[in-house]
């Protein structure tokens, strides 16, 4: 399968609705509409290009990642002069979290554009920041860096960052109260197994334990996200404590 490299190549009403549906997402006009078709193509759809190189998104949602990092980091130095290299890089963190890259893919509705052999209602909760991300690395490819930096300010920049309330959006619970453990000196344990519920995704629960207390219990479809869950939990619990 190889891709028109210009929109007037090729005159199908799919091409031309697409067309029409990546241009209201951008606020202009794509120029090489083969990018952002591979933008949106799942590895299940086995596509390769002229050179027998697998096609797919995932190309470009490592170059959307670099681009998306570089904007933001550019943003942030120049609003905020007096932070240090830690502060902004913390606030770059989270901008670009994977929670929040999957709110504004979301916010789009780009897995509807995704083409696939699997049924959307099977992916994770990571294809909608996927996607926004190699949408991104779409956007440099064809209209590159100052196109690709007026539609995050757009999209991410102007209605997402808010300087004084992101400072205040904790990015990592876990880390939060690990951190707290620590300079208390107390000991903690995430004791994580397998859950034996009868859900059809396999998922796993977690105990807090802090000084041999148990503060806060949790489960989730990842070890990852139960402890996240979990020290959510006891963050809330002990907040009077940890402030």
């Amino acid at each position: 399968m190889t891709f028109p490299k210009n929109i007037f190549n090729s005159h199908s009403k799919q091409d031309g609705d697409f067309f029409l549906g990546i241009k209201k997402i951008l606020g202009f006009k794509p120029k090489h509409l083969g990018f952002y078709k591979k933008a949106f193509l799942h590895r299940s759809m086995n596509q390769k290009d002229e050179n027998g190189n697998p096609m797919n998104y995932e190309r470009l949602e490592f170059l959307g990642d670099s681009m998306l990092g570089t904007i933001i980091s550019k943003h942030l130095y120049n609003e905020v002069p007096e932070g240090d290299e830690g502060y902004l890089t913390k606030m770059r963190s989270k901008i670009v979290s994977r929670e929040h890259l999957n709110e504004l893919g979301k916010d789009l509705d780009l897995i509807n554009y995704v083409e696939s052999r699997i049924p959307k209602s099977h992916f994770g909760e990571n294809i909608h920041g996927n996607v926004f991300e190699a949408l991104v690395g779409a956007i440099y490819l064809d209209r590159g860096y100052k196109y690709c930096e007026r539609f995050i300010n757009k999209r991410v920049i102007e209605p997402y960052v808010d300087i004084e309330q992101l400072e205040g959006k904790v990015i990592s619970y876990k880390s939060l109260v690990i951190e707290w453990c620590q300079k208390q000196k107390k000991s903690f344990n995430f004791n994580v197994y397998d859950d034996t519920g009868n859900d059809s995704l396999k998922h796993f629960a977690v105990k807090l334990s802090i000084d041999d207390n148990v503060v806060a219990k949790a489960r989730a479809t990842s070890k990852k996200k139960a402890e996240e869950r979990a020290s959510k939990r006891a963050f809330f619990a002990l907040q009077d404590k940890m402030k």
